[in-house]
């Protein structure tokens, strides 16, 4: 393995734990910066999402980017009306880079997810990444939702 390979994969994880732990804090401006300005979002059976303010518009229920701390007050008001506290951890799994190449790579990994009802939603991604400046950053994610539970407070029904 050379020297950029290792580089590549580890800037990949990095983009790749950048998702998770910025969607779990709902820090969906600093999720939005795991992709290309002009990256895409695509969820099993829905259009994709075109552009970093599409996505956080998507993943924000409507609020635009630049609104993190807002949607994290609002989210914060929510579970204080509702006694429940509200969280997420995505948990990411057998990453496999299935192409890796100096101008791009193909990854695929599983997920599962854990909200304050236990286990929400489990499914796998599958991403395009391209290096930009000094970091590989989502070119398309492509996301499929295997199994949800009956009450589950995040998975698309």
């Amino acid at each position: 393995m050379e020297p950029w390979e290792l580089t590549a994969r580890e800037r990949i994880r990095d983009s790749l734990a950048r998702y998770s732990w910025s969607g779990d804090a709902f820090r969906l401006d600093e999720l939005a910066l795991a992709f290309c300005e002009d990256g895409q979002l695509e969820i099993r059976g829905e259009p994709p999402l075109s552009g970093r303010a599409s996505i956080v518009e998507f993943l924000g229920g409507g609020t635009q980017a630049g609104d993190d701390d807002a949607r994290r007050a609002a989210q914060k008001s929510a579970a204080a009306a509702s006694g429940v506290q509200k969280i997420v951890r995505h948990v990411l799994a057998n990453i496999r880079f299935l192409e890796l190449e100096p101008e791009h790579a193909f990854v695929a990994s599983y997920f599962t997810v854990f909200t304050e009802i236990g286990l929400d939603h489990y499914g796998r991604y599958r991403d395009a990444f391209v290096p930009i400046g000094d970091e590989w950053l989502i070119k398309h994610r492509y996301v499929s939702v295997d199994w949800h539970a009956p009450a589950s407070t995040m998975a698309q029904r």
